[in-house]
C-alpha cells in the first residue's frame, strides 16, 4: 500500500473515548482545575510516568525530568498530563528485610503505569526511570500496553572523590567489610561513606541501573545515547524534551511497542549487555519484558548469544572505569555501532525514532583513539559472556553466575549454609568463613524470600576483607550490579520449592564450573533423593500484604520472576 493510500492514523485512538461527546463532559470538567484549556481537549492526551521519589538520589531530580518530556510533548502538539508511580532504594534496604520489597516493586510499578495509562485514556506515554526495579517495570508497563510509548533514563550519577580517587556506592559496601577486617578505621569508613555519592543519578558502574538502561537503548525503546548521559545534563535535559515529541511522531506514524519488541530486539539487548560487562540482573529483567511483549525468550538465549558476543567495557564492579567516563568518550553507540559492523546486532530492528536501529547508528563517530573503556572487538576482555547459565544437580532448571575470569573459572570448596542473608553477613564480618569455603544463602528466593533479595551485603564484605579469589558465594536470591567475585544466583528450583539446594549440608563438597557450565553437588543421585523425602518446607514468612501475594503468584527465577504467567 502507498503512503498516499493509506488510512490516516487516528492519533487519538483511547483519549477520544474519554473525552469527546456531550456524555464525557464530567470527564472534561474534572480536567479544567488541573490546567486544561478548551483547546487540550482535541489533542492526542500523552502520559508522562514519572518514577520521581525523594527516597533515593537515582530518582530525586526525575521530576524536573518529567517537567522536561512535558514540555517535549505540548511543543510537539499533543497535550501532556504528569503522573507519579513509586520507586524503592536498592542501595538503603540492601541486607534488611526491606530489601525483599525491591524486585516485588517491578510489579507494582508495571502495575501501576498500566492502570493510570488505561484508565485516563492516555494515547501514549513517556516513562521515566532512574533506579533499577522502576526500569524493567516501565518496559513492562509499555509491552502491556502496546501504545506508543518511549522510555527516558534518569541518567548516572556523578563520581564521588576522596584522596584523588573516585567512590561510589559498592565503594562504602566494600569498605564495611574492609573496617570489619581491621584495614581501614571507622574514620576512614565514615570518610568513603560521606562522600561516595555526590549528588542525583543512578549508580555510577555498570551496574543494574545504567545495565538496563544500555539494554532498553538497544532493544529501541528509547532514544540514541539516552543511556549514556549523567543525570543533571544539558544532554538529559533535550533527551527528555525529545522523548516526548518522539511519542507523537510514533502515533503519526502508527509505529507501537508490538512493532518494535521481537526475539531480533532482545537479543540485541542481550549483546550489548554482555558487551559492557553487565549486571546479572539483565537475565531476569530481559526475560520479564519478554514475557510482557509475549516474545518468546529463555535463558539458554543468553548461553547461545553468549557464546559469540565478548566482554569489551572495563567498567566496574569488575573494571576501571565508571560510567560518567564512557559518557565523557560517547556512550554506548559507538561500541553498538561496531558490534553491528560484526554482525552481531541485528540491524533492521525497528526503534521509536520510526528508524531502524542501522539508520540510528550511521551518524554516530568511533571513540576517540587511545580511549581503554572499550576494548577493540579483536582484543576484547574476555571472549564469551561473563554471564554464565550453570545446570547440574544443584540447579536442575538452571542458575546465573557472574564470571569477569579475573577470579578463574572453576571453583571447588566445602559448604557453609545459610538459611538468611543476615546469619551469612554475620558469619563473613566476625571472620568465620575462610578461604575454600562456598557460602550457600537459601530461602531466599522469590517464593522463599520472598522477593529475592540481593546479596551486595555479603558479597561485598566478602571483597572487603580480601577473600574475592578465595570463597564462592551461591544463593537462590539474586546480586546487585555491583556484585563481583566467585557468585551464582538465581538457583531453581529454589530451596522453598524443594530444590536440592534446601538440602545441602555444612561439608559437603560444591563444585562451579564456567567451562562446563555446571553446578554440581558432590553427592550421589539417591543421597539427594534420600534428603530431599525428609525435607519439610518452611512455613511461609509472610501470610497477609503484598509480599503474600507475590509469593503466592510469583514464577521461578529462571521465568523472570513474573507474577502473571498463570493468567
Amino acid at each position: 500500500m502507498s503512503s498516499k493510500t493509506r488510512t490516516k492514523p487516528n492519533l487519538r485512538p483511547h483519549s477520544s473515548l474519554v473525552l469527546d461527546g456531550e456524555s464525557r463532559a464530567p470527564s472534561r470538567a474534572m480536567l479544567y482545575p488541573v490546567g486544561y484549556k478548551d483547546s487540550d481537549f482535541s489533542k492526542s492526551q500523552i502520559g508522562v510516568a514519572s518514577t520521581w521519589s525523594m527516597v533515593t538520589p537515582c530518582n530525586m531530580h526525575i521530576d524536573q525530568l518529567a517537567r522536561e518530556a512535558a514540555i517535549g510533548v505540548d511543543g510537539a502538539g499533543g497535550k501532556a498530563t504528569i503522573f507519579n508511580t513509586i520507586t524503592i532504594s536498592d542501595g538503603i534496604s540492601m541486607g534488611t528485610e526491606g530489601m525483599k520489597y525491591s524486585l516485588v516493586s517491578r510489579e507494582v510499578i508495571a502495575d501501576s503505569i498500566e492502570t493510570v495509562v488505561g484508565c485516563q485514556g492516555f494515547d501514549g506515554f513517556v516513562a521515566i526511570g532512574g533506579c533499577d526495579k522502576n526500569m524493567p517495570g516501565c518496559c513492562i508497563a509499555i509491552a502491556r500496553l502496546d501504545r506508543p510509548a518511549v522510555f527516558v533514563y534518569g541518567g548516572t550519577i556523578l563520581p564521588g572523590c576522596l584522596n584523588g580517587k573516585n567512590l561510589d556506592v559498592v565503594s562504602v559496601f566494600e569498605a564495611v567489610g574492609a573496617e570489619a577486617a581491621g584495614k581501614i578505621t571507622p574514620k576512614e569508613m565514615h570518610e568513603v561513606e560521606s562522600c561516595a555519592i555526590p549528588g542525583p543519578g543512578s549508580c555510577g558502574g555498570m551496574y543494574t541501573a545504567n545495565t538496563m538502561a544500555s539494554a532498553i537503548e538497544a532493544m529501541g525503546l528509547s532514544l540514541p545515547n539516552s543511556s549514556a548521559q549523567a543525570a543533571v545534563s544539558a544532554h538529559k535535559v533535550k533527551d527528555c524534551r525529545e522523548a516526548g515529541a518522539a511519542v507523537l511522531n510514533l502515533l503519526k506514524r502508527g509505529i507501537r511497542p508490538s512493532d518494535i519488541f521481537s526475539k531480533e530486539s532482545l537479543e540485541n539487548a542481550i549483546t550489548v549487555v554482555i558487551a559492557l560487562g553487565g549486571s546479572t540482573n539483565a537475565v531476569l529483567h530481559l526475560l520479564a519484558i519478554a514475557h510482557a511483549a509475549n516474545v518468546k525468550l529463555t535463558i539458554d538465549d543468553f548461553t547461545r548469544i553468549g557464546k559469540r558476543v565478548p566482554v569489551l567495557a572495563d567498567l566496574k564492579p569488575s573494571g576501571r572505569f565508571l560510567m560518567s567516563q564512557l559518557v565523557e568518550i560517547g556512550g554506548i553507540v559507538p561500541m553498538m555501532k561496531d558490534l553491528l559492523h560484526a554482525g552481531l546486532l541485528h540491524g533492521d530492528c525497528l526503534t521509536v525514532t520510526g528508524k531502524t536501529l542501522k539508520q540510528n547508528l550511521a551518524a554516530f563517530k568511533p571513540y576517540p583513539k587511545g580511549q581503554q573503556i572499550i576494548a577493540p572487538l579483536k582484543k576484547p576482555l574476555k571472549p564469551e559472556s561473563h554471564l554464565v547459565i550453570l545446570r547440574g544437580n544443584l540447579a536442575p532448571d538452571g542458575s546465573v553466575a557472574k564470571i569477569s575470569g579475573k577470579e578463574g573459572e572453576r571453583f571447588s570448596g566445602k559448604a557453609r549454609v545459610f538459611d538468611s542473608e543476615e546469619t551469612a553477613m554475620s558469619a563473613i564480618l566476625d571472620g568465620k568463613i575462610k578461604k575454600g569455603d562456598v557460602i550457600v544463602i537459601r530461602y531466599e528466593g522469590p517464593r522463599g524470600g520472598p522477593g529475592m533479595r540481593e546479596m551486595l551485603s555479603p558479597t561485598s564484605a566478602v571483597m572487603g576483607r580480601g577473600l574475592g579469589k578465595d570463597v564462592a558465594l551461591i544463593t537462590d536470591g539474586r546480586f546487585s550490579g555491583g556484585t563481583h567475585g566467585f557468585v551464582v544466583g538465581h538457583i531453581t528450583p529454589e530451596a522453598f520449592d524443594g530444590g536440592p539446594l534446601a538440602i545441602v549440608k555444612n561439608g559437603d563438597a560444591i563444585t562451579i564450573d564456567a567451562v562446563t557450565r555446571t553446578l554440581t553437588l558432590g553427592l550421589s543421585k539417591k543421597e539427594i533423593s534420600d534428603r530431599l523425602a525428609k525435607w519439610k518446607r518452611p512455613k511461609p514468612r509472610y501470610r497477609r500484604g503484598v509480599l503474600a501475594k507475590y509469593a503466592a503468584s510469583v514464577t521461578t527465577a529462571s521465568l523472570g520472576a513474573v507474577t502473571d504467567a498463570g493468567l
